[in-house]
């Protein structure tokens, strides 16, 4: 089991980074001003996508104002690092000509430094859908997380990681539409059951369609579909209505990574969310606030 989640770091990257020294210490590993061009990128990063624009924009800020919060190391070798976290702020400082960055330098075993780096990402909402998945199946394949361990680790629903490993399984055309944001997980997953979900996704993609959208169009092509948006006779709401209502709750579940229930009789109603740890409940509670995670 890695250091992580032995620590329960699944509360949140800064429970790592809030508790380093500021002096550097062989044990705890504080910190310290380190050679920018001592540092490799991480291997592990699940981010793939780095925008140049908003690179640019970070660089002019450290030149303005410096690295602001530390970046994420393990020593490699003498006066060799890997980043684990922090590589947005890593390029930018190249690009900002810096020739040291402050870093915090801990040990990490290979599973820690690839949750590390999802975590970060997660928390700070740097990934896409499919960014994402990869990263829950390297963790999967590689060091033996099961569904409801990546659940915990990330503080995330087990469906909605579920959900995720499944876009996986898309045509690579699709695949690529997400990666480039052109689809977002809500479509994919609309699309995911289709017969031809490369042909959807080119209708949504050139109607710039919404996931409710997108799910409306899925229904419409599957076979014996008509009359599916018919009222119906026991509910007193339209399957319209409540389709409508099971878009909504996935979507929500979607952005928030868990479980949510609406109940809405027309005009005014509930939105209900699931929780099954108290972490879970804090990082609902910062995002509701506004606070950073």
């Amino acid at each position: 089991m890695s250091e992580l989640r032995t620590r329960g770091l699944g509360r949140g990257l800064s429970a790592l980074l809030g508790d380093a020294p500021t002096e550097p210490d062989a044990q705890s590993g504080g910190v310290r001003e380190i050679d920018v061009a001592a540092i490799r990128p991480n291997p592990h990063q699940p981010r793939r996508i780095f925008a140049e624009e908003a690179i640019s924009e970070l660089a002019d800020s450290i030149r303005a104002r410096g690295v602001l919060q530390p970046i994420l190391v393990r020593e490699t070798g003498a006066g060799a690092y890997e980043l684990v976290a922090g590589e947005r702020r890593w390029r930018a400082a190249q690009k900002a000509q810096l020739h040291r960055i402050p870093a915090i330098v801990r040990t990490f075993d290979e599973a820690a430094v690839a949750e590390v780096a999802l975590i970060e990402n997660i928390q700070r909402e740097n990934l896409n859908a499919l960014e994402e998945a990869d990263a829950y199946a390297q963790l999967i394949s590689n060091y033996g997380h099961s569904q409801d361990d990546l659940s915990r680790l990330v503080g995330k629903s087990r469906s909605h990681v579920a959900n995720l490993l499944r876009l996986r399984d898309l045509p690579d055309s699709v695949r690529l539409a997400l990666l480039r944001g052109d689809l977002n997980m809500g479509h994919a997953r609309a699309i995911a059951a289709a017969s031809d979900p490369e042909l959807l996704a080119r209708k949504i993609i050139d109607g710039g369609l919404s996931v409710r959208q997108a799910e409306a169009l899925a229904r419409r092509e599957k076979p014996g579909a008509a009359g599916g948006e018919r009222s119906s006779a026991r509910g007193g709401r339209s399957s319209a209505s409540d389709a409508d209502i099971a878009a909504l709750e996935r979507q929500l579940g979607d952005l928030l990574g868990l479980k949510v229930k609406v109940a809405s009789n027309g005009s005014a109603g509930t939105v209900s969310l699931q929780f099954s740890s108290l972490d879970q409940l804090d990082l609902i509670c910062q995002r509701l606030s506004g606070e950073p995670i």
